[in-house]
């Protein structure tokens, strides 16, 4: 007889791939069971009133690439309360000097007249960086909701080329491909803002401007006229609130405060986990949605692995550190002397607010990180999101949360984390200070992130938000290793999902979605195997009967 199972698959950890890949197991028609270490779901896309009477985001807050996928439609989260407001423009630039402001809005035209105010030639050299890196991303876009092949993603690009009838200019799409993000801005623009503007947008992904083969960090942002950004009405984590609750109503369950102590394998194939707390659940299903390496080495075991594995999972460039946070409440919001708001809600304050006053101020950042030291000044995007969304702050009172790079998470100069944390925020709302004087002593309170509470609270080792560094090395079918790209495990039975899979950090939700049409593949592959195995018996039984009454006929 077959094993029973108390659950047909199990999810571990709550973040929103996990929640995204679990809603679809789910719908498909598996009893589905997610199992969240924290008291909240979200991962790293999570609200939590960690200052009293404000909802303060935890982890990411601008939403942009999960608009450009099929999730939010497919598991119906505006019927179970995510309700978006429009980040427009979704990224600001206010000029050091003072002298004016640049905004990237979604529409092109009105882009294009903020730039142009700046530099008419670079409003132009945007145009044409849109018009060479939308048709390619909109190819790369297309493997980003699948799982990675050589042949998806060569073959997408070489299709994008043909449609643009750009054939001739493969080998200088190529280069720019593999040249560093910080060449091609130089390349594009010719004023210091723009470059500092593109720049400090390029270094969201991880890679410093000067990292060969990083130059679609910098290209992609030209899908950001298709997706815009958004950020969920009461914050980050009511993407995975509606997810949570999505996922029960269709007949799933969540279990919070249930940290998984490892994920039970017997002879080569899983059998579902045990909590720390010393409790089984059994499936023939588990996907991790946590970080490969405490999938693979903590929750799994090296002894469960093929010869080497272990070490090749050892060695992946986690990196050392990124970036940190000072989430603010504050009694007005930053008042910008090339755009004035007064300190009241203004349009500056809709989107990201990139506060880099060059790109060698940022390679200097990077150089302070690469010694181990953290940044002495570095580059901030303020987000302000009471400006668009009242809700997240009490009346007349605003967040301001300002995300700083780069702040590494092993010190060089023996210094420990929580000694030097409140001097390191210090020196990020320094930043917002000499942008916007009006917010010195306008802050009420804050709620600091340094690299080492962030793998605390969130898991994400060393600090890292991208779980794996996102150098080319590690994307696509590499990441996070060429035999765990396509989600699958040598266990079977076991699957990845998340950030360190395919394709990559940011709330997307692509792992996800894409990991949970893997498995439903499989299983549909397996049922198969077992009904041709099942009728090919029936066949044999067939025959044998009818020999049998062959041969008692004579």
């Amino acid at each position: 007889m077959p094993q029973k199972y108390d659950y047909d698959a199990i999810i571990v950890g709550g973040g929103h791939n996990g929640l995204a890949c679990a809603g679809y197991l789910q719908r498909a028609g598996l009893r589905t069971l997610v199992l969240e270490r924290r008291p909240i779901v979200g991962g790293a896309v999570c609200t939590e009133e960690v200052i009293p009477g404000y909802r303060i985001d935890v982890g990411s807050s601008a939403h942009i690439m999960i608009h450009l996928t099929p999730v939010i439609r497919d598991l119906e989260l505006e019927r179970y309360g995510l309700e978006y407001c429009d980040m427009d423009p979704y990224a600001f630039y206010p000029i050091p000097d003072g002298s004016g402001a640049i905004a990237l809005y979604r529409d092109v035209d009105k882009t294009c007249e903020s730039i142009a105010r700046v530099s008419p030639r670079d409003a132009e050299a945007y145009r044409r960086f849109l018009a060479f890196w939308r048709p390619i991303n909109e190819a790369v876009f297309e493997t980003f909701l699948n799982p990675p092949t050589v042949t998806g993603l060569f073959g997408s690009m070489i299709k994008a080329q043909l449609k643009t009838g750009r054939w001739g200019d493969t080998l200088e799409t190529v280069r720019r491909l593999f040249t560093s993000y910080g060449q091609l801005i130089v390349e594009q623009f010719e004023s210091e803002p723009m470059r500092a503007f593109m720049a400090w947008l390029g270094a969201q992904s991880g890679p410093p401007p000067d990292e060969i083969g990083s130059g679609d960090h910098f290209g992609w942002y030209a899908m950001m006229h298709l997706s815009g950004a958004k950020h969920p009405k009461g914050g980050s984590g009511m993407l995975t609130q509606a997810m949570a609750r999505s996922l029960t109503a269709s007949g799933g369950e969540v279990r919070l405060d249930a940290p998984v102590k490892r994920i039970l394998v017997q002879n080569g194939r899983v059998q579902g986990v045990e909590l720390q707390r010393g409790d089984r659940i059994s499936a023939p299903l588990v996907v991790s949605n946590a970080h490969v390496v405490t999938t693979m080495l903590d929750l799994v075991g090296a002894d469960h692995l093929p010869p080497g594995l272990a070490e090749r999972v050892r060695n992946i460039r986690i990196g050392n550190g990124f970036g940190m946070t000072v989430r603010c409440a504050a009694e007005e919001l930053p008042d910008y002397p090339g755009a004035p708001s007064g300190g009241k809600p203004h349009w500056s304050h809709h989107g990201l607010q990139m506060l880099c006053p060059s790109l060698q101020y940022l390679r200097n950042a990077f150089a302070d990180y690469q010694r181990g030291l953290p940044s002495r000044e570095p580059a901030v995007i303020s987000m302000t999101f009471s400006a668009i969304d009242p809700t997240v702050a009490p009346k007349g009172k605003h967040t301001v949360f300002l995300w700083a790079q780069y702040f590494p998470y092993e010190l060089a100069d023996g210094r420990h984390w929580d000694d030097i944390r409140e001097e390191v925020a210090d020196s990020i709302l320094d930043v917002l200070y000499r942008h916007a004087p009006n917010m010195r002593g306008k802050i009420i309170d804050r709620f600091i992130q340094s690299p080492l509470d962030i793998e605390r609270r969130l898991g994400l080792l060393r600090g890292n938000v991208m779980h794996v560094e996102m150098s080319f090395d590690q994307m696509f079918f590499f990441r996070p290793l060429p035999e765990l790209a396509q989600y699958r495990t040598p266990i079977r039975g076991l699957y990845l999902t998340g950030a360190s899979t395919h394709p990559g950090g940011g709330v997307f939700a692509a792992s996800g979605y894409n990991t949970a049409r893997t498995v439903l593949r499989d299983l549909r592959r397996e049922r198969m195997v077992w009904a041709g195995a099942a009728l090919a018996a029936g066949s044999v039984g067939w025959w044998a009967a009818r020999r049998r009454r062959s041969t008692a006929q004579v």
